[in-house]
């Protein structure tokens, strides 16, 4: 999952990037609206962190430009307002969920896999495919009880080609996945092609991929 952490204490952003990176989240952080803005605008994110109280935005302006976006990333609000009204409004403007500062991390992990698993209509974190296993809390890849060996890309690409089921997926939707914000990182698109390579090699080694189709110009499709 690719997240936005949208945050001006540095303390705090630091902490959320480095507990989310260990849970195998991608990470880009904005300290103020403007870089929000920007980045909202340009990359597809699967979540958005976003605390209300940014120095140059509203935040509710900013959670409303999100919700303007073609690609519906999850909206969890984090903020140290504990007013009633603060809390309907995000939500009604369609926020995903919200909670106060100061949180646990382990309840935002959860709160972030409860929506998750509404997102995407999964009820559990072991996935079945064409014969295959794949299970997203233990980041395995099995094949009639046969683990499959991924690297960290691999099974990434996988696992989100998987939520995203019977939807063409671009080339760059992908790359920004598995690389995160393209204005910063250095990367060639025909990555995405030598990991979906690799990925057929590996799975085909068990059962035929057929199902991991390539459509010409645009990018992939994982077809259940």
């Amino acid at each position: 999952m690719h997240v936005l952490v949208v945050e001006d204490e540095a303390g705090l952003a630091a902490e959320l990037m480095h507990f989310l990176k260990q849970e195998h989240y991608k990470c880009d952080w904005a300290c103020n609206g403007e870089d929000a803005s920007e980045r909202i605008a340009v990359n597809r994110y699967d979540f958005i962190l976003l605390d209300l109280g940014l120095p140059d935005y509203d935040g509710l302006d900013l959670l409303q430009e999100a919700r303007e976006t073609d690609y519906e990333p999850a909206v969890i609000i984090l903020t140290a307002r504990g007013e009633l009204e603060d809390r309907v409004k995000g939500l009604g403007l369609g926020a995903d969920d919200y909670l106060a500062k100061p949180f646990s991390l382990l309840e935002l992990q959860a709160r972030m896999q409860a929506v998750s698993r509404r997102k995407f209509n999964v009820k559990s974190s072991v996935h079945e495919f064409h014969g295959f296993e794949l299970d997203s809390t233990a980041r395995t890849v099995s094949y009639n009880g046969q683990n499959i060996s991924l690297t960290k890309k691999e099974f990434d690409l996988l696992h989100y080609m998987l939520l995203h089921k019977n939807r063409i997926m671009t080339r760059l939707q992908l790359t920004e996945h598995i690389w995160g914000n393209i204005l910063e990182d250095d990367y060639d698109s025909n990555y995405i092609d030598v990991h979906i390579k690799n990925l057929r090699k590996k799975l085909s080694a068990h059962a035929p991929t057929d199902w991991i189709e390539t459509v010409r110009g645009v990018g992939y499709r994982l077809t259940l």
